[in-house]
């Protein structure tokens, strides 16, 4: 069933007052047969209760909460609604379910139709969603958060040139245009975004795909009376085009109430009122309740209807005494009218979710959706110090002092095999431990960004991994490379480019296994602390079987398979191999009595090591790779999945 706005199409303004540029607002035709068209919409629910299941997963005598109980409502097109309640009310709750973006845990029954279609996925593709908090990648810029998201969102087949129209008009429209270059930034650093702009950036974002709902969850929360005052005429100018807006709001002001056009009153979980913010000061004073002239009326109300510490058994009795009231009233029945006016007439016609967009939606190619999540994350990367930079400066800083201390030390006698394989070790450990504990936070700080991006289908966590991957590996390549021209020259290795270049395809082979086993940890635990207490233990396993502290061979039986886990083990041993392998008539000590190893196969065999598991080894290398990073991606795809 689909309707057609009676309104004209105004021209773009900017939200402040006076026109954006003329230019600008003619270029956005050009872009217009790849967007949605501008038809209006009537969200309605009828009956609906929402519940949430209690006690844990594993419980047996898990129950029911019930949140919203039998919630009847209608918006339409070039509606801005308040929803407001105090806190527990279950605003959220109902807009998330209105939205269908229910939390996990949540049970809903009822209907809720969009032009007479009973919603589902296709929500996330027709509405927006503007979530309280702000989720960003900090390290971007407005422009280039913007691109990336324009890129992801659009119709595949829209050129550049109208994207570029598209990111100057969104700009315009959020007020951002002296922000363009701007980083988005975190708390604490310099030049970044403030609360308000970050706002009107979270705005400028749901927009891309010109919504024809838009839901906002508590969207002038922590922002100045200006800042919030400039998102609520943004909301004015949008519902003024035709989106339908609904949005939960906490204690607006007098001028902010006066300007949503409807308010939906919930006290603990009933409809207490809706309908025009005036009607609502007539209905609570009709009943007894007037508004003092002093008195914010948003305040008055919801103090109303909120249950009082100390006193929850009367003031609930007040607040379901009034949705009595208001369920018997006039405007409830105008209400129920519409309501069931659109589910007589959804009987009857069908909704074209595809029409919605003018043309058919076309989605981005899979490996376009690789190539800019590779872009973002390697700008994220690139700009962020204590992920790369800092690493790089660790790296020289080490190679050239492990390397001041063996200089001298590494030759091939008998005193020498010892530094030797220190120097080895000092090799491998360095590319093992520093990349393996440096990720571990990386699942568990992206992870509410990745939720919130994947359920609006943005991509999928198969090409988010695999982009993160690519886009770690310049820097896994480099820091290895960077370690091993410093120190391997230093500390006296083996002065051939055969075993320089070998010990350089180990060492990085070794650091990309080591940040695999990172991303695993990382993505198998839901924190730092507790991904640390279970790979510490790991860490000396590794450590134990490395073959540098005990001979493996001396292994009792039944932890001798240990070491076939342990990459350290082949990362020593291909290592070793290049240096000591074709070595002959390494000088003894002139005392016969103590022990001589003549060649580079005694040497191997002390360790027990052997030439002929060179291959093996790098190919072992690279299977940890594959396998640790096979096992992040379903560990991840698992918390994505619950």
């Amino acid at each position: 069933m689909t309707r057609i706005l009676d309104v004209p199409l105004v021209e773009m303004d900017a939200v402040v007052d006076g026109p954006i540029n003329t230019q600008v607002s003619t270029q956005l035709r050009s872009y217009s047969k790849w967007a949605p068209s501008e038809q209006g919409v009537t969200l309605v629910w009828r009956d609906l209760s929402i519940y949430a299941l209690t006690g844990a997963s594993s419980d047996r005598q898990r129950g029911l909460k019930r949140i919203i109980n039998n919630v009847t409502g209608v918006v339409r097109s070039g509606t801005l609604m308040a929803l407001m309640g105090s806190s527990g009310a279950g605003k959220s709750t109902l807009m998330s379910a209105l939205a269908y973006r229910e939390p996990h845990g949540t049970v809903v029954q009822g209907d809720v139709l969009l032009n007479g279609r009973r919603v589902g996925p296709f929500m996330h593709t027709m509405s927006g969603f503007v979530h309280q908090e702000d989720l960003f990648v900090g390290t971007l810029t407005v422009l280039e958060h913007l691109t990336f998201m324009v890129n992801l969102k659009v119709d595949r087949r829209m050129s550049r040139a109208d994207k570029n129209i598209l990111i100057d008009d969104l700009l315009h429209r959020a007020g951002l245009t002296m922000c363009t270059n701007t980083r988005i930034g975190h708390a604490g650093h310099e030049k970044v975004l403030s609360g308000g702009e970050k706002k009107r950036l979270a705005f400028a974002t749901e927009l891309i795909t010109k919504p024809t709902v838009l839901f906002c969850d508590e969207p002038t929360t922590g922002l100045d009376s200006f800042s919030a005052r400039y998102i609520v005429r943004t909301l004015q100018e949008l519902a003024h085009r035709g989106t339908a807006i609904i949005c939960t709001i906490h204690q607006p002001s007098s001028e902010l109430f006066s300007m949503f056009h409807e308010v939906l009153l919930l006290a603990d979980g009933r409809v207490a009122f809706m309908g025009a913010p005036h009607d609502a000061l007539s209905f609570f004073a009709h009943h007894g309740y007037p508004c003092p002239a002093e008195y914010n009326p948003a305040d008055f109300m919801i103090g109303l209807l909120a249950t009082y510490p100390g006193d929850e058994n009367s003031s609930r009795r007040m607040a379901h005494r009034l949705c009595d009231l208001f369920a018997v009233s006039p405007m409830a029945e105008e209400r129920d009218v519409l309501v069931n006016l659109e589910f007589h007439m959804a009987e009857k016609a069908e909704f074209d979710i595809e029409g919605h967009h003018g043309r058919r939606m076309r989605n981005l190619w899979w490996y376009k959706k690789i190539y800019w999540l590779v872009y973002r994350a390697f700008l994220s990367v690139t700009r962020d110090s204590s992920i790369q930079t800092l690493r790089i400066v660790q790296k020289i800083g080490i190679a050239i002092t492990a390397g001041l201390c063996f200089i001298g030390a590494v030759d091939r006698t008998q005193t020498g095999i010892q530094a030797m394989q220190g120097a080895i070790f000092i090799c491998v450990s360095e590319n093992t431990f520093v990349p393996m504990y440096s990720v571990l936070s990386t699942f568990p700080q992206d992870i509410p960004l990745l939720l919130r991006e994947k359920k609006s289908g943005l991509y999928t966590i198969g090409q988010y991994y695999v982009s993160h991957m690519v886009a770690m590996l310049p820097g896994l390549v480099a820091e290895p490379v960077i370690f091993m021209c410093i120190g391997y020259w230093l500390m006296g290795l083996r002065p051939t480019l055969y075993a320089f270049g070998l010990t350089i395809l180990a060492a990085i082979l070794t650091m990309n296994a080591s940040a695999a086993c990172g991303y695993f940890f990382s993505a198998a635990f839901n924190s730092v602390p507790l991904a640390m207490a279970y790979l510490v233990p790991f860490d000396n396993l590794l450590l134990i079987t490395s073959g540098i502290f005990i001979q493996l061979t001396t292994l009792p039986d039944y932890l001798s398979w240990t070491k076939y886990l342990s990459w350290l083990m082949y990362s020593v041993e291909s290592m070793t191999i290049v240096q000591w392998e074709n070595v002959h008539n390494i000088s003894c000590p002139v005392e016969p009595n103590l022990p001589c190893l003549e060649d580079g196969d005694a040497v191997l065999d002390q360790y027990s090591f052997s030439a002929n598991n060179l291959t093996r080894d790098l190919c072992a290398l690279c299977g940890f790779y594959l396998v640790f990073h096979f096992l992040a991606y379903l560990f991840l795809w698992r918390r994505t999945k619950k």
